[in-house]
Formats: C-alpha cells, sequence, structure tokens
C-alpha cells in the first residue's frame, strides 16, 4: 500500500476514533477542522483559519517545497500542544521546538504577530 494512502487511512482511523470517543472522554483532544490546503494531510487546528493565497508551493524533483499561513486567537503553546499529538498520529517525528520530520522532509511552525491575532507559518522542505 503506498505511504500517503497508508497516511491518509491512519488519519481517518484516528478522526473516527476522536468522534466515537464523545466530548467527554477523558485526555487531550486533537481533532483538526480541516486541512490545510497545500498539504493534504497536514490538519488545521481548531481556532485557526488557513490566510488564502498567502502560502507558496513549488514541486521539484528532491521533493515539494511548501510555505502555508493561518491565522487565529491561539496561543503559540496551544498551537504546539496541538500539533505535538496530532502529528505523530500521521507519522511525524518531532525533531526539537516547532519542528517535525517525516520519510525526507522537514515541517516547521513559525509564530507571527498578526495584529491582535497569531500567526502560524507552516514550512515544509525536502531533508
Amino acid at each position: 500500500m503506498p505511504t500517503r494512502t497508508r497516511r491518509r487511512l491512519l488519519f481517518a482511523a484516528l478522526i473516527a476514533a476522536l468522534a466515537l470517543a464523545g466530548p467527554d472522554a477523558p485526555g487531550p483532544r486533537a481533532q483538526a477542522q480541516g486541512y490545510i490546503a497545500e498539504v493534504e494531510d497536514l490538519p488545521l487546528m481548531p481556532g485557526l483559519a488557513e490566510v488564502e493565497g498567502a502560502g507558496v508551493v513549488f514541486d521539484k524533483p528532491h521533493g515539494r517545497i511548501v510555505e502555508a499561513y493561518a491565522q487565529g486567537r491561539v496561543t503559540r503553546e496551544a498551537v504546539l500542544a496541538f500539533y505535538r499529538q496530532a502529528l505523530p498520529q500521521l507519522g511525524w517525528r518531532a525533531d526539537g521546538g516547532a519542528a517535525f520530520r517525516r520519510e525526507g522532509e522537514t515541517l516547521s511552525l513559525d509564530f507571527l504577530d498578526g495584529g491582535g491575532a497569531l500567526v502560524v507559518r507552516f514550512t515544509l522542505v525536502p531533508r
């Protein structure tokens, strides 16, 4: 089974399990409200909205380069907690701070002040 298909099935199983657990289930919750448009299996944290038209995508023979932005009235700590819980279930491993790696790619999260809202820059590059 191709890796991408396996990741999609794993993520679908995760979402189904979270939905079945219900709102009263114990423990932290990491349920996405959607996905980053440029990266089909990168969940968008509840409370964040993607900034459409702000990102860029380059497909190169050695891998893809993606930069996407989302913003919302959330804290840096909440964003990191969400992605530290959600991404390992999609095959990502923490790589220190706000970076993750998977199958030859590195995902970095950077935080910018957006005039009252936190702006999160997602950068995906080949390793």
